[in-house]
This record gives structure tokens, C-alpha cells and sequence, in this order.
């Protein structure tokens, strides 16, 4: 069984709902949700002029490998009615493969881990939530360690 950390976000519509029936899409898709995060409302990333995120990590079970794991996050994406205009730009949904157990693939369009996913507190905070202790198969680093060097770094 493939362990697989995803990280979620939302800002525009009815947020808590669009995350809410990303979790039932996910699980229909052959994705067990075994651990939720907190849910943490937070500012853009990279493109400031849009209204504040909700952000967390879900860790699912599944048999698919990271590619079907990707295809089903897109096609979910797509569902739930993600538009991809501007980079970083407002989205109903954003769903991100940050882990496919500790594994290491760097395709053109698969990239695990997230290769941003260190600098991003809107990631590490949720995963520190459900896996503190995990650590990123490059830096050899914690989760809990790599959100600590974030917090120093942004003090």
C-alpha cells in the first residue's frame, strides 16, 4: 500500500465545501484518507492580489502509482473547477502530491517531493500536524525540522 501526502488548498467560492467534496472525490477515486491536518486559513503565495487561502495535508492509502495518483488530482482539479490562468493565481482547488511514500521522482510534469514544498508554511505547518517525524528523501530532514528552519529563516 502506497502512503501518499497531499496538500489541498482553496480561495474563491464556498471553500470549506469545495475542500469538503475533494475529500469525497478522492476517496472515490481509490484513495483512502487515513489522517486529515488542521485546516489554516492563510495569505497568497506568489501572486498577492487575490483573497486568503485555506490550506492543509491529507495523507491517503492507495494502490496507484504516483502518475495515477497525479492524473486523478488533475481530473479531480478539473471536476471541482479549477482554472489554470495565472501562475500561483486564485483557484476553487489546488491539490499537490508533497510525498508518494519515499520516493523520488523529477519527470517534466511529476515532481515529488514538491520541490517548493520546504519553503511553503502553508504546507509544513498541516504536515507537521499529521507527520512531523517524516523525513523528505533529499534533504534528509524532518518535516518538524524543515518547519522549524522556515520559522528561523522568516523571524
Amino acid at each position: 500500500m502506497n502512503r501518499v501526502f497531499i496538500a489541498f488548498g482553496s480561495n474563491i467560492g464556498d471553500r470549506y465545501e469545495t475542500i469538503k467534496r475533494a475529500f469525497e472525490l478522492i476517496e472515490e477515486n481509490e484513495m483512502k484518507i487515513i489522517k486529515k491536518s488542521s485546516i489554516y486559513e492563510t495569505e497568497p503565495y506568489g501572486y498577492k492580489q487575490q483573497p486568503p487561502f485555506i490550506n492543509g495535508v491529507i495523507l491517503v492509502e492507495t494502490e496507484l502509482s504516483c502518475r495515477d495518483v497525479l492524473q486523478r488530482l488533475l481530473k479531480i482539479e478539473k471536476q471541482l473547477g479549477r482554472e489554470r490562468i495565472i501562475r500561483w493565481g486564485p483557484r476553487t482547488i489546488d491539490l499537490d502530491i508533497i510525498f508518494y511514500n519515499n520516493e523520488v521522482y523529477n519527470e517534466e510534469d511529476l515532481k515529488v517531493p514538491h520541490p517548493d514544498m520546504h519553503n511553503r508554511e502553508f504546507v509544513l505547518k498541516p504536515l507537521c500536524d499529521i507527520e512531523p517525524d517524516f523525513v523528505h528523501p533529499l534533504l534528509n530532514k524532518s518535516v518538524k525540522e524543515m518547519y522549524m528552519m522556515l520559522k528561523n529563516r522568516n523571524e
